[in-house]
């Protein structure tokens, strides 16, 4: 059967739901119509972009009756800008809808119609909460400029004045590496002709510390003032430490091999009263307030007593680890970037904890080792990407056979298909999940779960 709507057709909708990804849902005679920029209760025109057997997709282009939960957004940039998803989405409502999507992901992928889900934690601040933010040099007529990428758009790049997820230490770095950018006469690379020079700005943060890191990448070549960036930069006093990258591949990233221009190589951030050595591309909660919270979560769900022998798999610079080392016998991390790794073994050092070890690797192909070297485990600390354990990762893990299972999960999609997995090949049961708000006004939600055999 043909589907009742056509690409670049104008509709009238009432939106009942927000899907997972932070789309509106629609229905035309029971045929789904996810709407971006939709929000519960709206009534909106909008027009068709893509046309499938089951479904359409379309976009907003007027609101004709705002929904109960649709507020003012905050920021001049929105919705223009891709940062943000819903700003327009009053604060309650975000969680509650978070919430619904862990509790739809453990029903319809894991099979738990009656899953052990407990209320979501909501965000202790709702803006300005971000630890770490990567922007894009743009080209404009009156000079170069820097900002995030428009919403859906890969190509474009919007100016941004000001970030409401960032702190005011953040904006002023962005803006005044604008102002010497254009000083510079500096012209910013194409994505589409791969010319020009200023690629991207990192900026991290010790929120907790007041320390800020600052990652410059390039085209080839050293084209400005080594003198003048580091006087323009320490203007700051919160920069302690700036680092310049080159960048001569077409992908867009920030994750290269950087030189220290001046400072330190690192920064520290404090998280539950530790200190944490965070370098460039070293992984770390990009929530420093809620990450204390999401630790607490997953101490409290590993119910450790002092005699247990724990692995923190995707271990990063050690932070979980770190955090659980004090009430544990002893911790093996396992993380394949070597720069993390680095950053956990001096993280340990830094906090004079002696019962931790540190391994580079991909947690797959040495977890066997690491059952060598260390023992059978208590519990296991998984805390993988947002695809989740990948395939030997997961047959490797249910082959130890550990008591409890401690999953932090970013994506509660791929978090329900490896529960099921667990479960159905090696007897693991949900015991309790919690979810967790790390970013408002993004569809990104985390989830701390137990598992138990």
């Amino acid at each position: 059967m043909a589907a009742p709507v056509q690409r670049d057709q104008e509709l009238e909708l009432s939106i009942e739901s927000l899907a997972f990804g932070g789309n509106g849902v629609a229905r035309l005679d029971g045929f789904v119509v996810f709407v971006r920029r939709g929000l519960p209760g709206d009534t909106v025109k909008a027009r068709v972009t893509k046309v499938q057997r089951r479904h359409a997709e379309a976009v907003a282009t007027e609101i004709v009756t705002p929904g109960p939960v649709r507020v003012e957004a905050p920021c001049a940039h929105y919705p223009e800008c891709g940062g943000c998803r819903f700003q327009d989405l009053a604060y309650d409502a975000q969680v509650t809808t978070k919430h619904q999507w862990v509790a739809d992901s453990l029903q319809r992928i894991a099979g738990l119609t009656d899953a052990p889900l407990e209320e979501i934690v909501p965000a202790a601040s709702q803006f300005h909460y971000r630890n770490k933010m990567e922007y894009s040099f743009t080209q404009l007529e009156d000079g170069p400029t820097l900002g995030l990428h428009k919403a859906g758009r890969w190509d474009e790049v919007l100016e941004i004045e000001k970030c409401w997820l960032t702190s005011d230490v953040g904006n002023a770095i962005r803006n005044t590496m604008r102002a010497w950018a254009r000083e510079e006469k500096l012209t910013a690379y194409d994505q589409e002709t791969h010319e020009g020079y200023l690629r991207h700005l990192m900026i991290r943060e010790g929120r907790n510390t007041g320390q800020a890191l600052v990652q410059l990448v390039t085209n080839r070549g050293e084209r400005f003032d080594r003198e003048r960036l580091i006087e323009v930069l320490t203007a700051i006093p919160e920069v302690k430490s700036i680092h310049w990258s080159i960048n001569e591949g077409v992908s867009e990233t920030t994750e290269l091999p950087t030189e220290l221009i001046w400072g330190e190589d690192a920064i520290e951030e404090e998280i539950g009263g530790l200190r944490f050595r965070v370098r460039p591309n070293a992984f770390l909660q990009t929530n420093t307030e809620m990450a204390e919270k999401l630790y607490a979560i997953a101490r409290e769900f590993a119910g450790l007593t002092g005699k247990e022998t724990v692995y923190d798999l995707y271990c990063g610079i050690g932070t979980i680890g770190l955090s659980m080392a004090k009430d544990a016998m002893t911790v093996w991390g396992i993380e394949i970037s070597e720069e993390s790794v680095a950053c956990a073994i001096e993280n340990q050092e830094l906090n004079a904890i002696g019962n931790t070890a540190f391994f580079a690797g991909n947690v797959g192909e040495v977890l066997a080792d690491l059952r060598t070297r260390a023992g059978d485990p208590d519990v296991v600390v998984v805390d993988p990407p947002r695809a989740g354990l990948a395939g030997k990762a997961l047959k490797r893990l249910g082959e130890i056979a550990a008591p409890r299972i401690v999953y932090v999960s970013c994506n509660p999609t791929t978090l329900a298909g490896d529960l099921k997995r667990l479960s159905d090949d090696y007897g693991y049961r949900l015991v309790r999940a919690r979810p967790v708000d790390m970013f408002p006004h993004t569809p990104h939600v985390e989830c701390v779960a137990l598992l138990e055999r």
